[in-house]
């Protein structure tokens, strides 16, 4: 009975906080209102006993792309009067994308739920004594463990070429240069001075 009462809470919040994220005209509150989304969507998932994914979803999407939507949404001075000038002549292919998307989820909810293969993945899952995250853990890191490694480059290459292509030289700012440091000569650096025992030095 509480799992059910959760589940229309979790559903019902979410449903609601989706159509205030489109219908909302401050792009503020539409972020504020995406983070309620990814909330209760984290919920439907602990719900189904994927924890793992539901941590991840409060962690990177609430944690990082909320808030980084958040920033340049209120960083940047767009004029969103002027986008929603041309929303009409783009209603029909916005209409259309999502009849696709629509027909790709049937397609899968139907292959899952009627096909034979799908439902010896189901009870082979369902044998599995152990938790969400070790046999994610474990599926990850030993059959998709390359192509986890070559994501991880290519995030690195991504965050690089951002830093590259956001740094801007001052020729008012002072900079640390580090190869000028270290391959300057000692003479520059160290005086070494004798002193006579018994006198100091000005």
């Amino acid at each position: 009975m509480i799992h059910s009462l959760l589940f229309y809470l979790f559903s019902l919040v979410l449903i609601g906080s989706a159509t205030l994220v489109v219908s909302a005209r401050n792009p503020v509150h539409a972020v504020l209102f995406l983070i309620v989304c990814f909330f209760n969507a984290a919920g439907l998932f602990i719900l189904l006993g994927a924890e793992f994914v539901a941590f991840i979803l409060m962690i990177v999407y609430v944690g990082a792309v909320a808030v980084l939507f958040l920033f340049v949404v209120m960083m940047l001075d767009i004029n969103f009067g002027e986008l929603r000038r041309g929303l009409r002549r783009h209603v029909a292919v916005g209409v259309g994308i999502a009849a696709v998307l629509v027909f790709e989820l049937a397609v899968i909810v139907y292959a899952w739920a009627f096909s034979p293969e799908m439902m010896k993945y189901t009870t082979a899952l369902g044998d599995m004594k152990t938790e969400n995250t070790r046999a994610l853990g474990r599926l990850l890191y030993t059959n998709y463990f390359y192509a986890f490694q070559v994501s991880g480059l290519i995030l690195l290459v991504s965050m690089i070429g951002a830093i590259v292509l956001t740094l801007r030289k001052r020729k008012d700012v002072r900079r640390q240069k580090v190869s000028q440091q270290v391959n300057r000569p000692v003479s520059e650096v160290v005086e070494v001075v004798k002193v006579e025992s018994g006198k100091g030095v000005l």
